[in-house]
């Protein structure tokens, strides 16, 4: 390993490249010329003379860092008593078109150095082109840095370097000192040897990481691009175009009056049918429903055509859980509870056939609706007709009962009868006074006549037996038969029951008339709100979806092995 130089950072100000020659002379402080004994390593330097990197005391004038007004003046005439006047006019001319060729500041600064060097007397930075010019030197010819590296005459150690740089125009000194060039000690060279190794392992830990990152690319490109590239030729290429027929229907029952309290809030919402919703859906994905289909329209047929991609056909002796593996891959059932609707989707490799199998689905869901309900209205009109029928028999059996009781007593009505016998008493009740009336005005006579008493005392004897056997006949019974209250009391009692049969009967017949027209309101509808219909292009396969989606497995995959490889690695390591 090589070390670099260190040198110290200078902050140098460039010198205005187009300001007068005389402005330039009058600024800058008179710049020594190089000797012979400027030399690099030069031994015989005097020693009293200061270094290079040190600066000579100047004494203060009084007038800081401006010039004499007559400075100027002094160093221009110096100037034209060292030059010809023939040469005087010509450097002007060549100083005029050395500053029209609109040379950079760090051109004039290379060619100051190299005046410099090569010990030209040069006044300003285009005196130093025009002077190196007319040397047959080329002022911006490209060199080392240590060619202008010179010693000092007042450095005691031969190893000791200075640079000797003149001055700028405007007061400014540049750098004046560099580190000398040192053979390298053994310490240093231990530590280049140490940098030395640490770049080798820091070289050999880039080469293992390009290594690792290239062996990283390929297991990338053959677990996850070659599968998903794959994944995509068969999606785009070799898959075969499926399509999908959508229909949505909801299930409604008829409307029913709402009953008290909080069971009728939920009457006509879809809550109230989402149990038969959540029923049909469970039975159109059920194997019953897929052999209906199958038995009606061929579904494992359909999907074993040789037409069909190898991927998605199905085997000609494909079992019953194939197929039905196959059927819920290609119909698509889901229920939305918050409207209620029950959405469907049916995949065929033929549109037409897509849109029968959605019919003849939904054929099936309409029996499986009426079928839900059947059992309950059954029950409910059952039970109600049953107790209209023994109502009705009861009833039947009471009015015999009666008919029976009056062919027995030979009564028509009771009531009748008793108020017949009623009516013969009280008429015979009046005669019977009347009599008594006349046989007492008879016998308030002094001497009445005996024969119109006796006549008068033999009926009212007659109107009194006769009264006595019709108040026998109502509470006596007549040659050991049963009185007429007795048979008043059982009619009454069978009248009554038959009064009360009459009563059951017809709230059997309500019932029954109710029971009916709940059952009517059981009844369950399912309205189809979206109709199948064929589609006139492809819905699947969706291939840039479906190879996306391929590549984001592929990809998890390869990360969960390649994580639970490293920590099994991790763990036998440790």
């Amino acid at each position: 390993m090589t070390m670099k130089l260190k040198a110290k950072r200078y902050n140098l100000r460039r010198p205005d490249p187009v300001a007068p020659a005389a402005a330039a002379i009058a600024m800058s402080p008179p710049t020594p010329r190089p000797t012979p004994a400027n030399t690099i390593g030069s031994p015989r330097a005097p020693a009293n003379r200061p270094a290079a990197n040190t600066q000579v005391p100047v004494e203060d004038d009084g007038f800081g860092s401006a010039p004499f007004p007559t400075a100027k003046d002094q160093i221009v005439a110096m100037m034209d008593a060292s030059v010809p006047q023939p040469n005087r006019d010509t450097a002007a001319l060549d100083l005029e078109q050395i500053r029209k060729e609109g040379l950079t500041g760090r051109q004039l600064r290379l060619a100051r150095r190299m005046a410099q060097k090569h010990g030209l007397p040069a006044t300003s930075d285009f005196d130093a082109v025009r002077l190196l010019r007319a040397a047959g030197i080329n002022p911006f010819q490209k060199g080392t840095i240590l060619e202008l590296i010179t010693p000092e005459d007042g450095q005691n150690d031969p190893q000791s370097t200075a640079l000797t740089v003149p001055a700028r125009g405007d007061g400014v000194q540049l750098p004046q000192t560099i580190k000398p060039i040192q053979v390298p000690s053994t310490e240093v060279r231990a530590e280049q040897s140490h940098i030395s190794d640490i770049q080798k392992i820091q070289r050999d830990i880039a080469r293992r990481r390009r290594r690792r990152s290239a062996l990283l690319m390929a297991r990338l490109a053959f677990f996850v691009l070659l599968p998903t590239l794959l994944a995509g030729w068969y999606y785009y290429f070799a898959a075969t175009p499926l399509y999908a027929t959508r229909t949505e229907f909801v299930i409604q029952q008829a409307e029913a009056a709402a009953p008290g309290g909080l069971g009728g809030l939920l009457k006509g919402t879809q809550f109230a049918t989402s149990q038969d919703s959540i029923a049909v859906q469970g039975y159109l994905q059920s194997r019953d429903a897929m052999l209906r289909l199958d038995k009606d329209l061929g579904f494992k047929q359909h999907f074993a055509d040789a037409k069909i991609d190898p991927i998605q056909r199905l085997e000609s002796d494909a079992t019953t859980e194939a197929t039905y593996r196959l059927y819920k891959r290609n119909v698509k059932i889901a229920y939305d509870p918050t409207e209620g609707i029950i959405k469907m989707e049916v995949i065929a490799a033929d549109p037409e056939l897509s849109a029968k199998f959605s019919e003849a689905l939904i054929r099936y869901a309409e029996e499986q609706v009426d079928h839900l309900t059947q059992r309950l209205r059954g029950d409910q009109m059952s039970g109600a007709r049953e107790s209209f029928q023994e109502a009705e028999a009861t009833m039947l059996s009471a009015q015999r009962k009666v008919v029976e009781l009056q062919e027995k007593f030979k009564v028509l009505s009771s009531e009748v009868e008793v108020s017949l016998i009623s009516a013969q008493i009280g008429q015979l009740e009046t005669q019977l006074s009347q009599d008594r009336l006349s046989l007492a005005q008879m016998e308030s006579n002094a001497r009445p006549n005996q024969a119109r008493m006796d006549p008068l005392i033999r009926r009212i004897g007659t109107l009194e037996s006769e009264i006595a056997i019709l108040r026998s006949r109502l509470t006596e019974g007549q040659n050991g038969g049963q009185s007429l209250a007795q048979v008043q009391s059982e009619l009454l009692v069978a009248q009554a029951d038959v009064q009360t049969r009459q009563l059951l009967l017809a709230q059997s017949l309500q019932s029954m008339e109710m029971a009916r027209t709940e059952a009517n309101r059981q009844v369950r509808y399912l309205s189809l709100s979206v109709s199948p219909i064929p589609p006139d292009e492809a819905t699947y396969p969706r291939a840039f979806e479906n190879t996306l989606v391929a590549m984001l497995i592929f990809a998890g995959i390869y990360l969960m092995i390649s994580m639970t490889a490293a920590i099994l690695r991790e763990q036998v390591s440790a």
